[in-house]
Parts: C-alpha cells; sequence; structure tokens
C-alpha cells in the first residue's frame, strides 16, 4: 500500500488534529471512518477505494501518534494485523527491514458519531473549485484570530464574509456561485474548521457546498479513489 495514501486518508478526517480518535473499517477493498469533533459541530465521513487490506474494524485512539510512525516508514508499504484470538490488538507497518506497530484501541472508547436521522431541505448550493479554495484559505490565514465566517445573501448574490459582525470590523469577503440560492438569513460557521476540510481536500477541483436555512451545511468531495463528506452545524448568531 502507498504510504501517501493513507496520509491522504488521514488527512481529510483529522484535519490537522481536530479529530484524533476513529474507527477504522475495511472490507471490499475499501478503508473507511466515520467522526465527529469533539465540539460536535462537525461530523463527516471518508472512504478510500483500491485498498488491500483484511476485513477488520480498528480502534485509532490517537492518530497523531499514529501519523508519526508512518513517518518513519518508506513510500511503500505493507500492512497486517496482530490478533489475539479473533481480538485485533495492533497494526503492523512494513518496509524493506523497518517496521513499526501501532497498539490499537478497544472500540468502546472511541467516540461514536450521532446518527443524522433526518436531514432538512438544502435551499441553497454553492460551487466550490481551487479560486475559492485557494481564496478562503489566504483570507483566513490574513484573519487568524478570526473564529467564523457567514454566509449572506445581498440582493440574489451569496458572499463568504470571514470576520462578520454587526459592528466594524476587519473582514474578507468572497463573492461566490450558486446553483441554487434560497437563502434567507445569515448563517455563520466555524471558520476555522471548514478550512481545514478545504485543505484536506484541496486536491478535489470540483463540488458544491449545501446550505439549510434550518443550520446545517453538507460538502461532499469526490476525487480519485476518494469520497468525503461533511456536515457543518451553524454557530449561534454573531
Amino acid at each position: 500500500m502507498e504510504k501517501v495514501k493513507i496520509n491522504r486518508f488521514i488527512q481529510k478526517y483529522n484535519l490537522s488534529g481536530n479529530v484524533d480518535s476513529v474507527k477504522w473499517k475495511t472490507g471490499d477493498s475499501k478503508l473507511s471512518t466515520s467522526f465527529v469533533t469533539p465540539d460536535k459541530s462537525l461530523l463527516g465521513s471518508v472512504e478510500v477505494g483500491n485498498v488491500k487490506f483484511e476485513d477488520s474494524e480498528l480502534g485509532i485512539y490517537t492518530t497523531s501518534q499514529l501519523q508519526k510512525m508512518l513517518g518513519v516508514m518508506g513510500d511503500t508499504i505493507n500492512v497486517s494485523t496482530k490478533k489475539i484470538g479473533t481480538k485485533v490488538i495492533s497494526l503492523t507497518m512494513k518496509n524493506g527491514g523497518t517496521s513499526v506497530d501501532y497498539v490499537l484501541s478497544d472500540l468502546s472508547v472511541i467516540p461514536e458519531p450521532p446518527k443524522l436521522k433526518k436531514l432538512p431541505k438544502f435551499e441553497t448550493k454553492i460551487k466550490i473549485d481551487t479560486k475559492f479554495i485557494d481564496t478562503f484559505v489566504k483570507g483566513k490565514a490574513a484573519l487568524s484570530e478570526v473564529d467564523n465566517f457567514t454566509i449572506l445573501n445581498e440582493g440574489g448574490k451569496i458572499m463568504f464574509v470571514i470576520g462578520y459582525s454587526s459592528t466594524n470590523t476587519n473582514r474578507v469577503n468572497i463573492p461566490v456561485e450558486t446553483t441554487e440560492n434560497n437563502l434567507k438569513k445569515p448563517i455563520s460557521f466555524n471558520a476555522n474548521l471548514f478550512k481545514e476540510v478545504l485543505v484536506a481536500n484541496k486536491d478535489c477541483t470540483s463540488a458544491i457546498l449545501e446550505v439549510s436555512n434550518e443550520g446545517l451545511a453538507r460538502v461532499n468531495f469526490k476525487v480519485d479513489d476518494f469520497n468525503s463528506t461533511y456536515f457543518i452545524v451553524a454557530m449561534s448568531e454573531v
């Protein structure tokens, strides 16, 4: 297995350390996980195909530690598991004569993402492309202390505003294209998490961000063998 494939998989759910504990599920030549941030403001799933690995469920309690151990390995690694009876206890990665053993966690201590039983209607659909990703990431870097961004409907045009407030503030205004626009009021989301989602999926050149007036956003990225979906819960009014 290519190490870069595992690293890309990790980056798409770890989001620069915002999600550390997850369950990896393998089977049918796929590796997948579902996750939620500690504050429950973002949840999602990542799946990658064309992965040769035995069917199992792995408790990854400290993704950050696993990433460091992956750094020891070469570009191509052989991945296997160690078991006691039917219980998987560790993940073994080998490259030539070098190997690392990562101790797996009991699955019961891994946070379980909440089930979205009924999704609201997503009335607004916004185009996400490479230019938007680059602009938003740079805008967030320029206002590193700002924790929110707001989606506004101004005269039938959708605008992303980093640092939006009812008072006079520093802000970055980013116009976007839509395929549907029925946004009724300004809705604010966590700018730090959204930036990390964009950075983790910058290899995708086209996606759609769907926004519900009820305060939920969804975005799906598909590129190569990867399929990543994120749900972001709106912040309280800014």
